[in-house]
């Protein structure tokens, strides 16, 4: 259910219409409880950074810092509502790389991911690791394409979102693979999905993937980086083990368009601070995830860049996901 306060459009009006006001407000800001929305169940990556990152917030405001999940339709139901929210500053979104890859992928979105927002800042990014079940006969990216290839009708992948989907779906483009797409709610369960044989495979961020494969409960085929992962120095990039696939992820958090610049500009400053914080650091660290914190210029900038390049390799590749 959406929460409104009194007299939001007479304040929304009174920031436009005076700059000082806007100041006085963001001074005053905040004087109640934060609530910050994810568009994922509990327990997935995005899920752990935004509480984090709140925990943090709520200390240095002093007001409860709220962690809500609405998970549904890759975070398009979160995303919606927070673009529809009051622009007070009370309703925040963490949202994901899924905000620019979706511009491409759906003829209809019910926002715009630039115009509907203030980018305030990108807290965290990460790549994405490639997962298979610790029982399975599948040990390398080139034996699960020659499994998927000879078992056609019953090879899947786990998907929680328009991210996991593209970088999957460009996956078999790259390398032919035939999968099935399974919905999940979140990564946490897509990950929880492979452990229990439910699907044959996923490609998730580190976040819920690291434990699992420390554990010795999944197998990691491949990092959808650049590079290695120093905790995972055993684990080949997908180049390397013959897909040509890169992506790295962010995490950003969002407010509704309109929120006067005083309060935008006073949750940019706290954002990146918290993302200096050694123990922010250390605890983003742990779960393969490194801590960032821009301005909201370079956010901005970041998410138009990636608009342009999974809009273009969603064209190339014909790739075609339905809400």
């Amino acid at each position: 259910m959406s929460v409104r306060f009194g007299l939001v459009g007479a304040c929304l009006l009174a920031s436009v219409a005076s700059p000082a006001l806007a100041q006085e407000d963001a001074s005053r800001y905040p004087s109640r409880p934060i609530r910050i929305i994810v568009g994922f169940a509990a327990g997935g990556g995005n899920d752990v950074i935004a509480r984090i990152y709140a925990q943090k917030l709520s200390e240095d405001l002093g007001q409860p810092v709220i962690v809500e999940n609405k998970p549904g339709a890759g975070a398009i139901v979160a995303t919606e509502y927070v673009s529809k929210a009051a622009p007070d500053g009370y309703t925040l979104l963490v949202g994901a790389s899924g905000m620019a890859i979706n511009q491409s992928l759906y003829a209809k979105l019910p926002y715009d991911s630039v115009r509907d927002f203030v980018a305030i800042s990108e807290l965290a990014s990460f790549p994405l690791l490639m997962i298979v079940n610790a029982s399975s006969p599948i040990k390398s990216v080139a034996e699960l394409v020659t499994y998927a290839k000879a078992n056609a009708d019953k090879t899947n992948y786990a998907t929680s979102s328009a991210t996991f989907q593209l970088v999957t779906e460009l996956f078999k483009q790259k390398t032919g693979a035939p999968m099935q797409a399974i919905p999940y709610k979140s990564a946490n369960e897509m990950v929880l999905a492979v452990v229990s044989g439910q699907v044959t495979t996923t490609i998730a961020d580190s976040g819920p993937v690291s434990p699992q494969v420390r554990s010795g409960t999944v197998r990691a085929l491949a990092v959808t980086a650049q590079k290695r992962m120093e905790d995972f120095p055993d684990v080949p990039t997908m180049k390397e083990a013959g897909a040509d696939v890169d992506a790295i992820i962010w995490t950003g958090i969002f407010a509704p368009k309109a929120t006067p610049p005083g309060i935008a500009k006073k949750l940019e400053a706290e954002f990146v601070k918290i993302a200096k914080m050694p123990d922010v650091v250390a605890r983003l660290k742990a779960i393969g995830v490194d801590a960032v914190g821009t301005s909201t210029d370079e956010f901005t900038k970041i998410i138009q860049s990636d608009i342009a390049r999974w809009g273009d390799l969603v064209k190339s590749a014909n790739i075609k996901i339905e809400q």
